[in-house]
């Protein structure tokens, strides 16, 4: 069971693996969420997003929601957005955010081994999530 006392950490960075194949398909812009981005220099929530974005948000809740109605509004400029996000499939953000407003939704076979500090402040190349991982795309 996850221990809930330890600091969790909301930044884990993509493996390149993962982010090149999509890159290759979709020829990213904007990422509005890197991995160690600095939030003071400028919030990927607020900022004018690129025509192809990708986009590995927090998993905590309220950020995840938040980036997947973002990525909702910038479909409806005429944006292109790819979400890497956890597979759930049960929650109100599924059925009534994504489900109807994603162009297509692919569902990563295993887990990815995202790259971040763990609980114990290590660098970590093999840190996989609670869930399964889906690529969500909205498509204009």
């Amino acid at each position: 069971m996850k221990n809930r006392n330890l600091e969790h950490k909301d930044d884990w960075k993509t493996p390149a693996k993962i982010f090149d194949q999509l890159n290759n398909e979709f020829n990213f812009d904007f990422d509005p969420c890197p991995y160690k981005h600095d939030v003071t220099q400028w919030d990927g929530l607020q900022v004018e997003w690129g025509d192809r974005n990708f986009v590995n948000p927090p998993y905590s809740r309220k950020l995840k929601e938040a980036f997947v109605e973002k990525a909702v509004i910038e479909k409806l400029k005429g944006k292109t957005s790819v979400l890497l996000l956890p597979v759930s499939t049960s929650t109100a953000l599924f059925h009534d955010v994504i489900k109807p407003n994603a162009s297509e939704i692919r569902f990563v076979r295993g887990r990815i081994r995202f790259e971040g500090v763990n609980t114990k402040g290590e660098y970590v190349t093999d840190k996989t999530p609670m869930h399964d991982s889906m690529i969500v795309i909205f498509k204009p």
